[in-house]
């Protein structure tokens, strides 16, 4: 048994994206398997998937932005 923790990437399910819009703009998202985000262009703001559960609280989100 490996006690190193990795980032599992199969846990999000890329299905969820046909039902997830942004919460501010109500627009599409981008699916970052690398990042494991959920990108909103519209608003500039990328959203976390923690554990396989995309976070879609503004408050959560990274601002693209720099």
């Amino acid at each position: 048994m490996n006690d190193t923790p990795e980032r599992d990437t199969s846990l999000f399910d890329r299905r969820m994206l046909e039902a997830l819009v942004c919460p501010q703009t109500h627009a599409t998202l981008r699916y970052d398997a690398e990042a494991q985000e959920l990108i909103s262009e519209a608003a500039g703001l990328a959203f976390p998937i923690r554990n396989g559960i995309p976070i879609m609280l503004v408050d959560e989100a990274r601002s693209l932005k720099a």
